[in-house]
């Protein structure tokens, strides 16, 4: 296997931080985030690091612009490149081997901050209360409203895209790592697992294992989700992901009885001609002409016939 290329610049070798921004990214273009992040520089006085891992993109022009912006950074940062993708619990896990502070702060490279404070906000939250886990949530504020994205925009703003106070209640359930500040010892105590591959839940799954040791806040510091997608990519990505919610069922089912997902799952899973019913409902989701909600209505009848088969 070839050994990643570390690009540091000057700020990372004289820095003591106490928290890690931790960005990876594969066939994207992390620049725009990294220049919103670095204007918050002087507000936190070398408290924060920025790490950022090319998860084997494989774009020699792309590496070169990334690695002159790095060094020209104010905050002290550090990119990865790796040129073979390790999938996105084992790049996290490499992130936080390479980190330095005390906690860490996954954000995903298509987030944008809905606010110019925002580094700045979780570094003072560490300062007064160092949380084991703590959500800041995300919006669609900043994101694209082309048609095409309308679906998944309905259905972020209906289950995502939620006030702190209400994920509050369901702590475990609104933890994703497009967001997501990690006490060191906490994520030393429970990593990501490695075995989940494809898309989607191995997020979900850690936040369940880490529930029943440690207190998970949410606190209101959100950015934008920037990545929309269209409905047949979503669509693709609910297909990679119905073995790792099997997988989650296996290891959590008190945890995940009680979620609509799961519920809808077990009722599909009755009914005798699904494999020939699950086609129409995928079609419906990809229809133009079908209202958005009845298209998102369906994408989500369409995830749960996939998961029925993993229940």
């Amino acid at each position: 296997m070839s050994r990643p290329i570390l690009t540091d610049n000057a700020a990372r070798r004289r820095a003591k931080p106490a928290v890690s921004v931790l960005i990876p990214f594969l066939c994207d273009d992390p620049s725009e985030l990294l220049r919103l992040l670095d204007e918050e520089a002087a507000s936190v006085s070398g408290a924060v690091e920025v790490i950022v891992m090319d998860d084997g993109t494989n774009d020699p022009d792309l590496t070169a612009r990334l690695q002159a912006q790095i060094k020209a950074m104010a905050l002290p940062a550090r990119l990865i490149t790796l040129t073979k993708n390790e999938g996105r619990s084992k790049g996290r896990n490499r992130l936080a081997d390479s980190a330095r502070g005390g906690s860490l702060l996954f954000l995903d490279s298509d987030m944008r901050p809905d606010h110019r404070r925002f580094v700045w906000t979780w570094a003072d939250l560490v300062a007064r209360e160092d949380p084991a886990v703590a959500f800041g949530g995300f919006s669609l504020l900043q994101a694209p409203t082309d048609a095409r994205f309308s679906v998944h925009r309905s259905m972020a703003l209906k289950s995502d895209c939620v006030p702190y106070q209400e994920r509050a209640r369901t702590p475990e359930k609104y933890v994703f790592t497009s967001n997501l500040l990690v006490r060191r010892d906490v994520f030393e105590a429970e990593t990501f697992d490695a075995e989940f591959s494809g898309w989607g839940w191995e997020d979900v799954e850690w936040a369940m294992r880490v529930s029943r040791r440690f207190t998970v806040v949410h606190v209101d510091n959100p950015a934008t989700h920037m990545g929309l997608d269209t409905v047949e990519a979503l669509a693709g990505k609910y297909e990679q992901s119905a073995g790792n919610f099997g997988r989650v069922v296996a290891r959590h089912p008190d945890i995940v009885g009680g979620y609509p997902s799961y519920k809808a799952a077990r009722l599909l899973k009755k009914v005798p001609v699904l494999d020939r019913i699950r086609p129409l409902m995928k079609r419906a989701a990809t229809t133009p002409w079908v209202p958005t909600k009845a298209r998102a209505f369906s994408l989500r009848l369409y995830r749960a016939a996939l998961y029925a088969e993993a229940v």
